[in-house]
């Protein structure tokens, strides 16, 4: 494995479907094995063909191949750690063809660390010179946060030693846990350290036990929204043009609010120039549209839970608390080509336990 390159190429001939991607694929299957097998040309005759067809599907894959034995090529798809991209690779290699000379792969597995060792501009990362320790926070007992400390640790490669370091964790825990299982993670020197260091051996094991703890303790956990309270909020920007807020004040007031960790944010940009900053009929009942058919589809009793909205400067935020990822992401990619060119569409994914995110919407005691 190891040639691992983004997606942003020239768009050649259109595929729009999963299904029209392995067609391609399939028709090409036997020419690239030999290339990856024979390990010549690799970037000429395989990266540079395949990527401007993926990057027809959505921007943001990005791949790793070689052999897996004398008989087998493997193709892992991967999001490279960007959540709103996982679901994607996942279903983009369920639609995957059976062939005889390939595997598919979505995301990054986990490997043996025995097996892992990472060069990167003179340094190396393994089992021997990287350790770890956990912080725990009486606030916020359920947060994963993880200390990675590095022996070699040098303040002026600081970049690269974070990412030596974070390429490792990726490879030792998988791509997915690696997302799913630590909240936080810094990487810093031994001199730096304050608690005593834990070999990186141990982590996984680690981990395997917070989440067994976390789901424990909030599996079941769901929320009827219906009798709740909302509150308006109306605040003054910086520029002198408002700010309006609708939240659901009881949610925001729930304490069980880890059980659903996952924070999507879908942002609408909108031009309020002529309306001091807010959107006019038109784009109004469009916002409103839009914001309907995500609800109909992420639903309280399934573990997507609205928190509010607000609308300021051109820009419309619609707030979600999830206790899963893929769904949502799966949506937009839906709704943002349905509203394409009549909506400018972004959204985001991130974890977000204590929906410390929303803490301005909440009343000061």
């Amino acid at each position: 494995m190891g040639f691992l390159k983004n997606i942003f190429s020239k768009k050649e001939n259109a595929i729009s479907t999963y299904v029209e991607f392995w067609d391609w694929f399939q028709s090409n299957e036997q020419p690239f094995f030999e290339v990856v097998k024979q390990h010549k040309n690799i970037e000429k005759d395989f990266l540079n063909k395949i990527a401007p067809k993926l990057a027809q599907l959505q921007e943001g894959f990005y791949y790793l191949t070689g052999m897996c034995n004398d008989t087998t090529a493997e193709l892992i798809l991967t999001a490279e750690g960007v959540v709103k991209n996982i679901a994607a690779v996942e279903e983009l290699v369920k639609a995957s063809p059976q062939l005889s000379n390939w595997k598919f792969t979505a995301l990054k597995p986990e490997t043996d660390i025995e097996n892992i060792q990472i060069t990167m501009g003179g340094y190396v990362f393994g089992s021997e010179n990287l350790f770890f320790y956990a912080i725990d926070h009486k606030q916020y007992p359920d947060e994963v946060d993880i200390v990675i400390v590095y022996d070699d640790y040098a303040e002026k490669d600081k970049g690269l030693i974070v990412n030596g370091t974070f390429i490792f964790i990726d490879n030792y825990l998988g791509e997915l846990n690696s997302v799913t299982t630590i909240d936080n993670m810094v990487v810093i020197s031994k001199g730096e350290a304050k608690e005593a260091l834990i070999p990186i051996a141990k982590l996984k094991a680690y981990l395997i036990w917070r989440e067994k703890e976390f789901v424990e303790k909030y599996n079941g956990h769901r929320y009827n929204t219906e009798n709740d309270s909302y509150s308006s909020m109306e605040a003054e920007l910086e520029n002198g043009k408002p700010l309006i807020a609708i939240v659901n004040s009881t949610l925001l007031e729930w304490e069980s609010k880890a059980s659903h960790p996952w924070i999507f944010k879908v942002a609408v940009a909108f031009n309020g120039a002529n309306n001091n900053g807010m959107p006019d009929s038109t784009t109004y009942e469009l916002l409103n549209q839009l914001e309907d058919e995500i609800m109909l589809d992420l639903k309280d009793e399934n573990g997507y839970l609205n928190i509010g909205r607000q609308t300021a400067d051109g820009e419309r935020e619609i707030y979600f608390a999830c206790k899963d990822f893929r769904k949502p992401a799966l949506i937009m990619q839906v709704l943002i080509l349905k509203y394409k060119g009549k909506l400018n569409i972004n959204y985001e994914l991130y974890k977000d336990k204590y929906w410390q995110s929303f803490a301005h919407f909440r009343p000061k005691h």
